[in-house]
């Protein structure tokens, strides 16, 4: 796919210059950064889901029950 951007140019120009210095171009750092993004919200929406299982019951712990003493056994 591809997208077009509208960048004020001074920005485009520091933004390619930085992306240069990691030896890589400013289309890969923005596509590098997209991936990045996109992974962080599915991990947030993940994150989400679960919190929400673990509220509602919905989690399995296959019957262990937490025990604070034998969590704090160093024996």
């Amino acid at each position: 796919m591809n997208i077009t951007l509208s960048v004020d140019e001074r920005i485009a120009e520091s933004a390619r210059e930085a992306a240069r210095k990691m030896g890589k171009s400013l289309n890969q750092a923005v596509r590098d950064y997209l991936e990045q993004l996109a992974g962080q919200e599915r991990q947030a929406t993940e994150w989400q889901l679960w919190e929400q299982r673990c509220l509602s019951g919905g989690g399995s712990l296959k019957g262990y029950k937490f025990d604070r003493d034998a969590l704090h056994d160093r024996g």
